[in-house]
């Protein structure tokens, strides 16, 4: 069902994320001001997984980088109930391009990520080779970036990330660079990961079926400038899910269907205002 955009959670804990009128503007060269979204109002809980759908460019990046802690925000930025001041400390950031050393193993990749919280040495490397284990890359623990596929390098990210035991995930198209049927297994992958210890997760997307494969709710957003949140959908499939069996189901159509029929005039709108250039 479409609404538009209460987002209501339990109340007998905090949100992990919580937005509340926020607004983000940047300034531009001319000294104009751009106003990316306006009036956003979401929260996710603990637990809960949250995917963001909208045109290109309505600031679905914006949101997750204000969650981060990253741009600055007119409005409340909460996490756990707490306001966020500075960097999101309790998330960790997955980007659509994998931030790998290139001169490091896998197995080095990951264990940095626990070098800043002063873990030693030899204790991270053995934490990173659980991670890797965990996301099928036993077997490649002296593989070098440039030596790995597309998507075996997103399982080592996704390790790198979640070595640090985050509380909130948040997503920036993660698997929007890898093929069709590896983006799928990465997205089962990560289900898989989820459902064992739950994090709240935002989750940005242009890809419908992997956000509804995903999600608990789909959020919908309008295009820019002055974005805001249009639409949400509690995502009513069954768990565990896997995102090839599901998207036979019915009910997957009929909420692709719904989704797509608050999603489409925006998309039009956005392609429309790309045509016409600047103002």
């Amino acid at each position: 069902m479409s609404s538009g955009v209460s987002s209501a959670l339990p109340t007998d804990e905090a949100s992990a994320i919580e937005l509340r009128n926020v607004e983000i503007a940047f300034r531009l060269a001319d000294r104009s001001e751009y106003r990316a979204v306006r009036d956003i109002d979401l929260s996710v809980a603990p637990g809960e997984f949250v995917t963001i759908v909208g045109p290109t460019g309505c600031g679905k990046s914006t949101i997750l980088n204000a969650v981060a802690g990253l741009v600055a925000v007119r409005g409340n930025v909460r996490v756990f109930g707490a306001p966020l001041a500075g960097l999101n400390t309790r998330a960790g950031y997955l980007f659509q391009q994998d931030a790998l050393m290139p001169w490091k193993t896998a197995l080095a990749n990951v264990a940095v990520a626990l070098e800043p919280a002063g873990v030693p040495v030899v204790e991270a490397r053995d934490k990173a080779r659980l991670w890797l284990q965990r996301v099928g890359l036993a077997n490649f623990l002296d593989r070098y970036p440039h030596q790995l596929s597309g998507g075996q390098r997103k399982r080592v990210a996704l390790a790198q990330t979640l070595i640090r035991d985050p509380e909130i995930l948040l997503m920036d198209e993660p698997f929007g660079p890898l093929d069709a049927q590896t983006r799928t297994l990465m997205g089962d992958l990560l289900l898989s990961l989820w459902s064992a210890d739950r994090k709240a997760v935002l989750f940005v997307t242009h890809d419908l079926d992997e956000a509804i494969s995903l999600a608990d709710r789909v959020l919908v957003m309008s295009a820019g400038p002055a974005a805001r949140i249009i639409a949400e959908h509690r995502i009513d499939l069954p768990r565990p899910r896997a995102s090839t069996d599901i998207r036979l189901e019915p009910r997957f159509h009929a909420l692709q269907r719904a989704i797509w029929a608050d999603l489409r005039d925006e998309v039009m709108r956005a392609y429309d205002n790309a045509k016409a250039g600047p103002e």
